[in-house]
């Protein structure tokens, strides 16, 4: 089941509302590679809580200075790290579970 901060209905115009940002980097960041944003049945983008978050750390980063290809790679390895994260925990619980029985 995924979290709400993952489901994506949020129009892109309240993201830009939300974070700041122009539409037209918004939908730069999205041309880089940085997100991926859902799209509606006539093609419109959704946004979730989760790109919210990483359009800010995106903005931040840039502000430093900080080229797009630095971030992908970044934003990348952050994502690597949380899958595995993730999978660590999985097997702990079923480990835990398991023994439990």
């Amino acid at each position: 089941m995924s979290s709400y901060k993952e489901k994506k209905v949020i129009s892109i115009g309240i993201v830009s509302e939300l974070t700041g940002l122009s539409l037209r980097k918004i939908r730069y960041y999205e041309e880089r590679g940085l997100l991926s944003p859902g799209r509606t049945g006539k093609g419109g983008r959704k946004y979730s809580f989760d790109d919210v978050e990483t359009l800010m750390k995106i903005a931040e980063r840039r502000e430093e200075g900080v080229q797009t290809a630095e971030i992908k790679k970044e934003l990348n390895k952050e994502k690597t790290k949380q899958k595995i994260r993730d999978e660590m925990i999985k097997g702990q619980l079923n480990a835990h579970f398991r023994m439990r029985k």
